[in-house]
């Protein structure tokens, strides 16, 4: 293992996104009009585009359009504003974050909080070592903890050996959640850091972030997760000169010269989150939105343990509520004594469980929902966009599914069983971040009309709209064309197109997780794998094998049928079909190729 990261060691993240007021002007003008485009071709579509001899098609088809262009809507109000990147000076005291402690003339005590189950013992030495080296520019009191719910001998012995405090419990109750939770009863830091098992902090993490809570309302602040060890992958001519010979890398070479580099196999799970942390996340700043996810986050105590007591007040008035009721409703009774009730209160505060972190699967956006949504407190989050950690990368397609499925099937469950957007405490702005979130995850249900759409036109010949006529290209094209600039202008910096296929090609787990949570199943907890799995992953992505396989037996079908006239296929038809159909090919061909990626001799550990 230490072979395996020797290699990334020297390895640094890049730098985050310039601002530019500027570029801001040209993204919200671009935006406004890929809108207003998108709305008017939304309304021809279904006013005057639709074909009433096959309203079978013709309906999910406009149904998926509208979908996508609500999604495209709550995105851009996501994306619409950025703020200028601002460090701020670092605390030197308590009182500077919290001014009305009693003890405010103390050193600021911070909990640094290493969360693990079964991983390496040795990989969490890394962390460990990491924190050590963590520097500030004032005096401050640093303790690391690690928490271990796997109750492993070797790792309480490597962590005391380090100088680290080891945590342990007698059970696994809330997973994740309920580890933090028996920590925090242990702890007492004013601050906590939470790491993963392979979270490595760089020295500044508390140095660029602690100014952030200089407002007392500040909760947490979330820092971006880095991959450090995704693969170099290999040269574009490299890769055909060892395939097809020299003249082939020749080639290679010359078109590069045109068109740029070009890497092979550089992220084949689409796993860099640059995409999410320094546009969607950091974009959400303005409006006290951007949320927590786990690692590489820093979190205020009081908040925490506050958010927690109001929830768990609430949840005990809540069973209150329901055993009155079903007293009241057996009874016939219109009241219940006061004892009686004194005794059912009782009840439901021993049964309850006051945890900090929600017992869920997804319990860092559960929480940042509960703090978001005290209205009484106003508690604040922030988006640090700098990398200030680094970490482990998925290291085969079936880990990366682990990981997608919790996040989709998480977030639905909170959408589906609690429902935050339509709650208590949220302002506007908040409801509509959340809302993009919890949205971009039922996304699979349209995409998937998406894919199979091409296929049936050229199978069938039977068209969704009235005329693949100059009509019908007058309003998609200008519309496709808006919002392809008003993209690139709002992610400027950060190539897009690997984000949007991944987005297109997830949609089996994403259906997956939609179908889990409407039949009421519970999203399990799985330790998402910090080593690579063996096996072969191509049953994982059968459905995008027989989407290819669909759109090329159809493309050369209605070529046949094109040919020989017999049929209701138009050339203008066909064309814009197959190439519709190879979009959705490309995107299916990235994760396809995912799976079956093997680490080279340059990529593989020992």
């Amino acid at each position: 293992m230490d072979d395996y990261f020797a290699k990334y060691e020297d390895r640094l993240p890049q730098a985050p996104l310039e601002y530019s007021a500027t570029r801001e002007l040209v993204w919200q003008f671009l935006a406004t009009v890929a809108l207003v485009v998108g709305a008017w071709y939304i309304w021809w579509r279904w006013t005057a585009s639709l074909n009433t001899e096959a309203m079978w098609f013709a309906v999910p088809l406009v149904i998926a359009e509208t979908c996508a262009f609500i999604g495209m809507v709550l995105f851009v109000f996501n994306l619409w504003k950025d703020e200028p990147l601002e460090i701020l000076d670092a605390p030197a005291r308590l009182i500077d974050i919290a001014p009305d402690h009693p003890d405010g003339a103390r050193p600021i005590s911070v909990d640094v909080m290493f969360a693990t189950y079964n991983e390496d013992p040795e990989l969490v030495l890394l962390g460990i070592k990491d924190a050590q080296n963590i520097t500030y520019p004032h005096p401050i009191d640093i303790r690391i903890h690690v928490l271990d719910d796997g109750r492993r001998d070797k790792m309480r012995k490597i962590a005391e050996a380090a100088g680290a405090n080891y945590i342990s419990r007698d059970t696994n109750e809330g997973f994740k959640a309920g580890n933090l939770r028996h920590a925090m009863e242990q702890t007492c830091g004013d601050l906590l850091v939470i790491c993963d098992a392979d979270t490595r902090p760089f020295p500044t993490i508390l140095e660029n972030t602690l100014g952030y809570f200089r407002e007392p309302k500040m909760a947490w602040v979330q820092t971006p997760q880095w991959f450090y060890d995704l693969p170099d992958g290999q040269p574009f001519d490299e890769m055909l000169q060892g395939r097809f010979g020299a003249k082939a890398g020749s080639f290679g070479r010359g078109l590069q010269k045109i068109i740029g580099p070009v890497q092979l196999g550089t992220d084949p799970f689409v796993s860099d989150p640059k995409m999410f942390y320094d546009i969607i996340q950091r974009r959400r700043n303005w409006a006290n939105a951007s949320f927590c996810c786990g690692a590489g986050s820093i979190h205020r105590r009081e908040a925490v343990m506050e958010a927690a007591l109001r929830s768990f007040g609430k949840q005990v008035e809540k069973r209150t509520h329901a055993t009155e009721e079903m007293i009241t409703v057996a009874s016939k009774e219109r009241e219940i004594a006061p004892d009686m009730m004194d005794a059912i209160r009782t009840e439901a505060a021993t049964t309850e469980i006051l945890t900090p972190y929600r017992f869920h699967v997804s319990e860092d956006i559960y929480t940042s929902i509960v703090l978001h949504s005290d209205r009484e407190r106003g508690w604040k989050s922030r988006m640090h966009p700098i990398v200030e950690s680094k970490m482990l990368s998925p290291q085969d397609l079936l880990t990366w599914t682990v990981q997608r499925y919790k996040y989709a099937g998480g977030s639905l469950d909170i959408l589906v069983n609690d429902n935050p957007i339509f709650g208590r405490g949220l302002t506007f702005a908040q409801r509509v971040m959340y809302a993009a979130t919890f949205y971009s995850y039922l996304a699979p249900i349209w995409n998937l009309v998406f894919l199979v759409a091409p296929a049936i036109y050229l199978f069938t010949g039977v068209s969704p709209v009235a005329a693949y006529s100059s009509e019908f290209f007058w309003h998609l094209i200008p519309f496709l064309v808006t919002l392809e600039l008003a993209m690139m202008a709002g992610t400027w910096g950060i190539s897009g197109y690997a984000a949007k296929a991944s987005y297109l090609s997830f949609f089996p787990l994403g259906a997956r997780a939609i179908w889990s949570v409407m039949r009421g199943q519970t999203i399990s907890f799985k330790v998402t794998p910090k080593v690579r799995q063996s096996g072969n992953f191509l049953a994982l992505v059968r459905p995008q094998i027989a989407v290819v396989i669909a759109t090329v037996a159809a493309t050369i079908w209605a070529c046949i049928a094109l040919a020989l006239g017999t049929t209701s296929h138009s050339a203008t038809g066909v064309v814009s079909n197959v190439l519709w159909g190879f979009n959705n090919c490309l995107a299916m061909a990235g994760i396809i190729s995912a799976a079956l990626w093997v680490p080279g001799a340059t990529d593989e550990g020992d």
